[in-house]
């Protein structure tokens, strides 16, 4: 796997190159980071069913399962109110758009984006699923949540009786890993078709325009990351932000390439569960997290709005800019990882709030691509340090198992993406490192 992080970095830079070099090639290009994408959200059903069916069937207490998500829940949603004010400091103080005078033009794409906005009604009523298989076959992760959490609290209360099923799909889960290491073998392939296309249809002229929002955005979430984040997980867990970071690099990699942090999901419930977190947690955080992980999200679209408004002439005051802004994050919930689905959330808000801003979005477009890379890295960092955060904080966190990966004494399989000697679901990670 060695040799696969290094193509995909290889591929990366061959890409950029031809996007400068031959662009109309390059646009060619993009069904192959979609059809790489379209392979990674294929196991993402099955790898969240299989992960919180184990991790909620080998509880003996379904209030331990319950207090997990809460305190999940919670910490997103004050993580998420915590990168929204920074987000709205840095936006006033750089006032990201002035200066610049938008082309309407771009109003109907604006307003086709923001026809994939949603209610709150219809998003509640959307996570259940027409049929107990359909959200297999959907592609909805809440849905996906909902019935792996009926099973699991199901399997939990049929006691000895569902030990047979646990086992089964313990085999089960071994082999969905298994095919998305084969499926990652593809990802220089993917990264190189993504990121050709994209620099092929941007080019230099979206960037140099829009470099104050985006260098801001950029700017502000790797502050985010590394200070916030950083001295949360310190003071909670005594973990140094960055040796987690250095231990997740690889995700990075393949969430930048794909602009999704989709492709990186699985490895992440995988990766988190080596680290020493408990098979329970990091099948209950990671999953809840990837719908309500919004850190990079709000932090976007308070700097896509800000930019926006300012640039049209419209400032908006500090009473709409909060309004408008929850609404979003409200809107956004469960689409914290799917690829373009910030711009829709950001069209969709205004359309609602301010009509006369939506024309705006359509200029925004141009380096939406960019920007969610950033939106992405951050909402996969902010994951990876809750997931930590609710193990240490409910006693479910090996910290001398997570001392061993962190310094590379005991490496990630990348083979299986799962630990071969893993006995039981609730066996500890020290227990298992020394059997």
């Amino acid at each position: 796997m060695h040799y696969l992080y290094l193509a995909v970095v290889a591929a990366v830079v061959l890409g950029v190159i031809v996007g400068f070099l031959a662009p109309g090639f390059a646009k060619g290009l993009a069904p192959l980071g979609t059809g790489f994408v379209n392979l990674i959200k294929m196991m993402i059903s099955p790898i969240i069913f299989c992960t919180i069916v184990l991790g909620i069937g080998s509880v003996a207490k379904a209030a331990k399962v319950g207090k997990v998500g809460l305190i999940a829940i919670g910490y997103f949603l004050a993580m998420s109110t915590v990168a929204l004010i920074i987000g709205l400091v840095v936006g006033n103080v750089l006032h990201p758009g002035s200066g610049l005078h938008l082309d309407p033009s771009a109003a109907a794409k604006a307003h086709q984006q923001a026809t994939g906005g949603e209610g709150s009604t219809d998003f509640l009523l959307g996570i259940i699923p027409t049929s107990l298989l359909s959200a297999f076959t959907e592609g909805s992760v809440l849905q996906t949540l909902l019935v792996a959490l009926l099973a699991g609290f199901a399997l939990q209360k049929l006691g000895p009786a569902g030990k047979p099923i646990l086992r089964g799909i313990e085999h089960i889960q071994k082999l969905v890993f298994r095919i998305l290491s084969m499926i990652m073998w593809a990802a220089p392939i993917g990264a190189f078709g993504a990121i050709a296309a994209v620099v092929g249809n941007t080019g230099w002229a979206a960037l140099r325009s829009l470099l104050v929002v985006m260098l801001g955005f950029y700017i502000t979430c790797v502050l985010f990351v590394s200070i916030v984040l950083g001295a949360i997980l310190w003071f909670g867990a005594r973990i140094n932000i960055f040796s987690l970071l250095r231990y997740l690099a690889r995700e990075f990699l393949l969430i930048v390439s794909t602009s999704s942090s989709e492709s990186a999901l699985p490895r992440l419930i995988a990766k988190m569960q080596h680290l020493g977190v408990s098979r329970s947690v990091a099948g209950i955080t990671v999953p809840t997290g990837y719908s309500f992980n919004l850190d990079g999200t709000a932090i976007y679209l308070t700097m896509a709005t800000l930019f926006i408004a300012t640039a049209q002439g419209s400032p908006l005051s500090i009473g709409e800019q909060i309004s408008l802004l929850v609404f979003m994050i409200i809107a956004s919930k469960g689409a914290a990882g799917v690829s373009g689905a910030g711009i829709a959330t950001l069209a969709g808000g205004l359309q609602s709030h301010r009509p006369d801003l939506v024309d705006g979005v359509g200029f925004i477009l141009g380096i939406d691509r960019f920007m969610s890379e950033a939106r992405a890295v951050t909402n996969f960092a902010g994951n990876a340090v809750a997931t930590v955060l609710i193990g240490s904080w409910t006693k479910e966190f090996d910290r001398e198992k997570a001392a061993a990966v962190l310094a590379g004494r005991e490496p990630f399989n990348e083979t299986t993406l799962l630990d071969e000697d893993e006995q039981t679901p609730e066996e500890p990670a020290r227990e298992k490192a020394l059997a």
